[in-house]
């Protein structure tokens, strides 16, 4: 199973929520945090920052995002879609997001986050990883990713 990241980027002073519209390949036309493949050598914090940057431009120590927990994704019929995700919070960043040729970033309210324009399992995990709990969860979806065919979410 594909090894993989998800960032968010989390503003308390300000209730907001760095979130980017995906514009190439998996996951296109949908908000996100920033993440993707661990390289080999990188532990999952260190690829997380790592995508952040490369993705919006804002730099993050890896020691400052704080690993919230596990998602592990599979796809009825598709199994080279399969993916295991290490979710990570972070509260501190240097430099303003910019757009990049694979994501467009864009700040909102901790209190009106798009979940109609994000992966639709992301309403049932990501409020708790906000809330500071961490999780332990798996989704398995239709092969097209528009039904959630089962799930299951573990508060560590």
């Amino acid at each position: 199973m594909k090894q993989e990241t998800l960032l968010f980027v989390v503003d308390r002073k300000n209730s907001k929520i760095l979130l980017a519209m995906k514009k190439v390949r998996f996951g296109a036309g949908k908000y996100n945090g920033m993440g993707g493949k661990v390289k080999d050598g990188e532990t999952p914090a260190e690829g997380a920052v790592r995508e952040a940057q490369e993705e919006v431009g804002v730099r993050i120590a890896a020691n400052v995002a704080k690993n919230m927990g596990e998602i592990a994704f599979s796809f009825e019929g598709k199994p080279d879609w399969s993916r295991r995700v290490h979710v990570f919070v972070a509260e501190e960043w240097l430099g303003q997001p910019a757009e990049s040729e694979e994501m467009a970033p864009e700040w909102f309210n901790l209190t009106d986050i798009p979940y109609d324009k994000m992966w639709i399992d992301d309403k049932h995990w990501l409020p708790l990883v906000l809330e500071g709990k961490k999780i332990e969860a798996a989704f398995h979806f239709a092969g097209d990713g528009s039904a959630i065919l089962r799930q299951n979410i573990n508060l560590l």
